[in-house]
């Protein structure tokens, strides 16, 4: 487990999120994301994110279960795009981007 969520300070109060995080491109077996499932309590949500993409059995297994959430790797990076502007500058830090506009040189 590398991060567990709460919405309060003091983390008495559900939901609690539970996330495993992977830095593989490779594709998340099942096996992994049922381990993730494997320490869910009651008012209990999995999130597993992996910078690679998941197998079949895995993405069923996230169709079938209501607590848990799957982030590949392209949503995670449009995740990141979304919400830049909303991180403080401690984490805008950690991944410089600078913002740029291109002409949109095909006229509809």
């Amino acid at each position: 487990m590398d991060v567990i969520a709460h919405m309060d300070p003091l983390g008495f109060q559900p939901p609690i999120v539970k996330v495993q995080c992977k830095r593989t491109t490779s594709q998340t077996p099942r096996s992994d994301v049922d381990q993730l499932l494997g320490t869910l309590g009651d008012g209990e949500y999995g999130l597993f994110v992996n910078l690679g993409s998941f197998a079949r059995g895995a993405v069923e297994l996230e169709r079938n279960r209501a607590k848990l959430r799957l982030i590949n790797g392209e949503q995670f990076v449009e995740l990141v795009f979304e919400h830049y502007s909303k991180l403080s500058p401690r984490y805008r830090a950690l991944i410089p981007l600078k913002q740029i506009f291109v002409p949109d040189l095909q006229q509809d």
